[in-house]
C-alpha cells in the first residue's frame, strides 16, 4: 500500500479537496482506496455525510483500541472503490489521553500496514497542528503533498510546515518526499500571480509543475456532497488535479491525454 499524507499547518488551503479529488480519480481508475481523516474537525468525514460527532468506529478507535477489525473502523462512501477511515471529534483529546504511551506516533503506520492487502493506496487528510495526528501521518506515509494557497498570506504557513518537517525527518531518521502543491489559484490577481512566482522562487526543488486553479465547480461539488471528479470530470480543477495524479503515481496517465 502507497501511503500519501496531505498536509499545511493552515487551514483554508484545499488539503481535503485534495484528499478526496486524487482519492476519487484513483478510484475511478480501478485502484482500492482508502481516505483517512486525521482532522478532528472531520471536514473529509462530513463530506460524506458522517457527523464526527457520533461517528462509533474511525480514527479514534485504532488509537484507543489498536489492532481492530478493518470492519470495525471503516465505512463507505458513494463512491466505488473508496473507502473512509473516519474522524471522530475525540481525537482532539488523544494527545492527552495518551500522555506518554511508548509508539503512539507510529499508531496509523501499525494500522495501515495490517490492512495493506486491502487497499492499494491510502490518502491521509491531517490537522492544521504540528502534533500526535499530523505526526502519525507524516509517520505512516511515503509521500507528502502540500496544498499551498496563491496567496500571501499562506506563505508563512508553508514556511512553518516546512520548517516542521526536517524536525520530523530527522526524529522518524528518514527523508520525506515532500511536494508542494499550488492551490487555489487565480492568474487574473496580481497578488495571486506574485504569491505563486515566490512560492517557485523559494523552493524550486519541492513544488510541482502543476498548479490547482480556483474552480468554483468544487465548491459546488461539496455543497452536494459528491467528489469534483463524479460531476463535473472535465472542470479547470479537476483536470488539474489529474495532472498531479500522473506525478505522484507511475502509470496513471490523465484524462486529455488518454483521449
Amino acid at each position: 500500500m502507497r501511503v500519501i499524507a496531505v498536509a499545511n499547518q493552515k487551514g483554508g488551503v484545499g488539503k481535503t479537496t485534495t484528499a478526496i479529488t486524487l482519492g476519487t480519480l484513483l478510484a475511478q481508475r480501478g485502484r482500492r482506496v482508502l481516505l483517512v481523516d486525521m482532522d478532528p474537525q472531520g471536514s473529509l468525514t462530513s463530506y460524506f455525510r458522517y457527523e464526527p460527532e457520533q461517528m462509533q468506529k474511525g480514527v479514534y478507535e485504532i488509537f484507543r483500541r489498536p489492532g481492530l477489525s478493518l470492519q470495525r473502523v471503516v465505512v463507505g462512501t458513494p463512491v466505488r472503490g473508496l473507502a473512509l477511515m473516519p474522524a471522530n471529534t475525540a481525537q482532539a483529546t488523544l494527545e492527552r489521553q495518551l500522555g506518554g504511551r511508548p509508539g503512539k506516533g507510529l499508531v496509523l503506520a501499525q494500522a495501515l500496514h495490517r490492512y495493506r492487502a486491502r487497499f492499494d493506496i491510502a490518502l491521509v487528510d491531517s490537522p492544521p497542528v504540528l502534533g500526535l495526528l499530523m505526526v502519525n501521518a507524516l509517520a505512516a506515509c511515503q509521500q507528502l503533498v502540500i496544498p499551498v494557497e496563491t496567496d500571501f498570506m499562506a506563505l508563512s504557513g508553508l514556511e512553518r510546515i516546512m520548517s516542521s518537517l526536517t524536525m520530523v525527518s530527522k526524529s522518524l531518521r528518514r527523508p520525506l518526499d515532500a511536494r508542494i502543491l499550488p492551490t487555489l489559484y487565480d492568474p487574473k490577481t496580481r497578488s495571486g500571480v506574485e504569491a505563486l512566482r515566490q512560492i517557485y522562487r523559494r523552493y524550486p526543488q519541492q513544488v510541482m509543475d502543476e498548479v490547482i486553479p480556483e474552480d468554483p465547480k468544487f465548491r459546488e461539488a461539496a455543497r452536494q456532497h459528491q467528489p469534483a471528479p463524479v460531476l463535473y470530470p472535465r472542470s479547470p480543477g479537476v483536470l488539474a488535479y489529474e495532472r498531479v495524479l500522473a506525478r505522484l503515481i507511475p502509470g496513471v496517465i490523465p484524462t486529455a491525454e488518454a483521449g
